[in-house]
């Protein structure tokens, strides 16, 4: 029986994805507050159940850096034990919406709240990042771990003198300094090798050679052992506090998987993606991640791009890079434990700045200051707050600025040409009820004997309410003398749709 050629496509790009997510799944999951273990096997369920299920079949699935700092923030303020709980109940929240036919709404939220958000985490991710390439641990929040910096910089990095700190840095800066490289120059031949891996790899094999003293990679030898159940006391301890975390998780790893699979869909022609049936497919990725204690997963754009530019043609990629996770942690955990856990740090700190990008910013300053000021305060509030609120921030200006278009409106006058007596009447944006004293006032403030030229061109919307006081002032018009010239007939349509309704 010969050989599917599109199956040896989807074998070589499942090995690409692989070589990427392995690190990425590690750093994540110790960047989250939990054991690398907790990340693999997260990385084996988006691999092996979510590929399966998926409604974008190229999208991979896995531990995703824009939840690593809620879920760092659930196991601070919990403990790991409440995390499966609330995975279960954040699967759920996303298996409902997808079979409500929810997807694409999503898919709605403002791209300044979206691109805040991310820069928001990169930061965060950065900030505490830098502590464990120190070989040290992150403190419990964006400003404690700005704060630590610099004592940290002047005790652990300075003087030199060959310390711990200093080795476990120079490993972290080199991996950092191989994958921006690696980014920019590698060979077009060599393009599938992942930079992260690259890195990981030299580090790790100067650490070995050298023997340093480090903190290295815990994976247990059973995988079993990775496997935490739920117990019912924490079941029964579920509050408000659990519920919104729940909450929290389930629509940012919406959104971002959402987004994900929109721009894999950008990407190739091969498939497009059901955005329920995605939804539904990670809700059932999360619940089974809660109930086997394992960290949060996404659809992660870093692995999407990756499988699509390897040739990828079906869902095998996906499912296969999970099957060839599951085999190293099974077959060679030994080379795990080699690995220091600085120079995944090194990763995402990476992963952290590329996350942060001038060109978004430039992006949405193109559409004037207020996206730019939505993007700058959901950044903010999330580095001094939390991640929950400085989305609702965000989303909550985004709101308020769609009001305020959807009510905004200009009235004044203008003389019209140099003609004595004639002056221009401009209604620009939408006239609502809110709206009726302003133009009472500007119709009231009109001169008697004033030819008057009404100019309704920018005028997008009227409400019954506005459109009445404007048609009783024209009928009124000849008793005060006033001789009213309508530029276009946009009142007399709204007025006769009105009456007809």
């Amino acid at each position: 029986m010969p050989i599917n050629p599109k199956h040896i496509k989807d074998l070589s790009a499942s090995l690409v994805v692989f070589l990427v997510a392995l690190p990425l799944c590690m750093g994540i999951a110790l960047a989250s507050g939990a054991p690398p273990a907790a990340g693999i096997l997260t990385g084996i369920i988006g691999g092996i159940v979510v590929g399966s299920l998926a409604g974008s079949p190229l999208q991979v699935s896995g531990p995703a850096a824009g939840l690593a700092v809620i879920v760092f923030e659930i196991i601070r303020d919990h403990g790991f034990s409440a995390l499966g709980p609330i995975l279960i109940l954040a699967g759920l929240l996303q298996l409902i919406a997808g079979a409500l036919k929810a997807g694409r709404w999503f898919r709605a939220i403002s791209p300044a709240v979206i691109h805040g958000m991310l820069a928001g985490i990169g930061l965060l991710i950065v900030l505490q990042q830098f502590h464990v390439m120190l070989d040290s641990k992150p403190k419990g929040s964006g400003l404690a771990n700005l704060k630590a910096m610099w004592p940290a910089i002047t005790q652990d990095i300075f003087p030199l003198d060959g310390s711990t700190a200093e080795r476990a840095f120079l490993l972290a800066l080199l991996v950092i300094a191989i994958m921006a490289l690696w980014q920019r120059f590698r060979p077009e031949k060599l393009k599938l090798i992942p930079g992260a891996l690259l890195g990981i790899t030299v580090a790790t094999t100067i650490a070995q050679i050298f023997h340093f003293h480090l903190n290295y990679v815990q994976v247990p030898t059973n995988l079993l052992d990775v496997v935490h159940l739920p117990g019912m006391d924490t079941i029964h301890s579920i509050d408000s506090s659990i519920l919104g975390s729940a909450l929290a998780v389930a629509f940012i790893a919406s959104a971002e998987t959402l987004l994900s699979a929109g721009a894999v869909d950008k990407m190739q022609s091969i498939a497009k993606t059901n955005y329920d049936k995605e939804l539904m497919a990670q809700g059932v990725g999360n619940m089974l991640c809660g109930v086997v204690g394992a960290i949060p997963m996404t659809g992660v754009i870093v692995r999407s791009s990756a499988n699509v530019q390897a040739g990828a043609t079906s869902r095998l990629s996906a499912i296969l890079h999970g099957v060839w996770i599951l085999a190293i942690i099974v077959l060679f955990p030994g080379l795990l434990r080699m690995v220091p856990i600085c120079t995944l740090a090194g990763v995402l700190v990476f992963t952290g700045f590329n996350l942060i990008k001038v060109k978004d910013m430039r992006h949405l300053a193109s559409y004037g200051r207020i996206p730019l000021l939505i993007y700058a305060a959901t950044l903010i509030t999330i580095v001094t707050t939390d991640l929950l609120t400085g989305v609702l921030v965000g989303v909550t200006l985004s709101v308020l600025k769609l009001l305020y278009k959807t009510t905004h409106l200009q009235v004044y006058t203008e003389p019209y040409s140099s003609t004595e007596g004639h002056i221009d009447l401009h209604l620009k944006g939408s006239a609502t009820f809110i709206r009726i004293p302003l133009i009472a006032a500007i119709l009231e403030s009109i001169p008697e004997g004033s030819t008057v030229h009404v100019r309704t061109e920018n005028l997008y919307y009227i409400d019954h309410s506005c459109l009445d006081l404007m048609h009783d002032w024209i009928k009124t018009g000849p008793s005060k003398n006033l001789r009213i010239v309508m530029e276009s007939d946009i009142l007399e349509r709204k007025y006769r749709e009105f009456a007809t309704t």
